[in-house]
Parts: C-alpha cells; sequence; structure tokens
C-alpha cells in the first residue's frame, strides 16, 4: 500500500504577504501547506493584452490544504488582480475562523 505522505520539496518558492505562491500550468496555489486552509486559483481563460496573453477567467477555491475536497468558499472573477484580492480575504476569514 502506498505511503500518503507527501515529501516536502526542497528549494525557495515567490512568496507574497509572507506565503508561498506556487504555479503550476493553469493552477495557483497560494498559501502554507502546514495551515489549514490554502487558496487554489484554475485560470480558466485567457485575454490577449498589449500583445500578451494574460489570464482571463479565474476560478477561486479556498479549501482545505489536507483534503481538497473540502471547500470553505468559491467562486470566479475575470481577473487574476480581482481574483487574488478577494481569495486572499477569503482565505484570510478561514484561517481566522
Amino acid at each position: 500500500m502506498a505511503d500518503s505522505k507527501r515529501e516536502k520539496v526542497s528549494g525557495s518558492y515567490l512568496e507574497y504577504k509572507g506565503k508561498p505562491l506556487v504555479r503550476e500550468e493553469n493552477t495557483i496555489v497560494y498559501g502554507d501547506m502546514s495551515e489549514k486552509y490554502v487558496l487554489i486559483l484554475e485560470i480558466m481563460s485567457y485575454k490577449e493584452y498589449n500583445g500578451s496573453k494574460v489570464p482571463g477567467k479565474i476560478f477561486i477555491q479556498v479549501v482545505n490544504s489536507q483534503d481538497s475536497s473540502d471547500v470553505f468558499k468559491e467562486g470566479q472573477k475575470d481577473d487574476i488582480y480581482q481574483a487574488l484580492d478577494i481569495g486572499i480575504i477569503w482565505l484570510d476569514r478561514a484561517l481566522r475562523g
């Protein structure tokens, strides 16, 4: 039977407001995995801005860091800045509650 523990990845991460911010393809995870909740941003679409491809629609979820099926709150925004702003507010509330 496989061990359910994951190894900690070594190295340094980009941090925003004191918490790790990690991106893999279309998924951005913000938060400390040792805390109860983390923020997950799923990039659903892209748009063109000044000749560059930037994230468009973003699906936002605050989930339990140990069980991703335990969703505290979810929603959607039309750009990455709005999604990160509201997501951080939701994450702070989840961690305080």
